[in-house]
């Protein structure tokens, strides 16, 4: 199971050949803080690559999750509804936003691998 990330700080892990979980990097978490609310899309709903699909809320600030992939929402993790801190807690696992089954599995090809996304965020 391979996991890509967005410059926007999302992570992309490959269920298959069509079908992927998106998140928010540990990073990405760390630098909003204790999360306080997410309004996430709905099932059915369709996405863009690069679409703002949900809203992130912290104790300092609002963020969106931008869609690193295009493809339906199939299903979304109602427990962020009562369990923001899911994020935090464990932002790779738990803490997942929605799964999508893509429309252009192709769109992979233009995230970064782990090693490439460490560098992004050192730099």
């Amino acid at each position: 199971m391979s996991i890509k990330y967005s410059e926007d700080h999302e992570w992309v892990k490959v269920q298959d050949e069509d079908l992927v979980i998106i998140g928010i990097t540990d990073f990405a978490q760390e630098q909003l803080g204790d999360l306080v609310f997410i309004e996430l899309p709905e099932v059915g709903d369709e996405c863009s690559r690069g679409d703002n699909i949900s809203v992130i809320e912290s104790v300092k600030a609002a963020s969106d999750l931008v869609a690193p992939v295009s493809g339906e929402i199939v299903e979304v993790n109602d427990r962020l509804a009562d369990e923001p801190e899911l994020v935090s807690e464990d932002s790779m696992g738990d803490g997942w936003f929605i799964k999508v089954k893509l429309s252009n599995a192709s769109e992979l090809d233009d995230l970064m691998d782990d090693d490439a996304y460490q560098t992004f965020i050192e730099d």
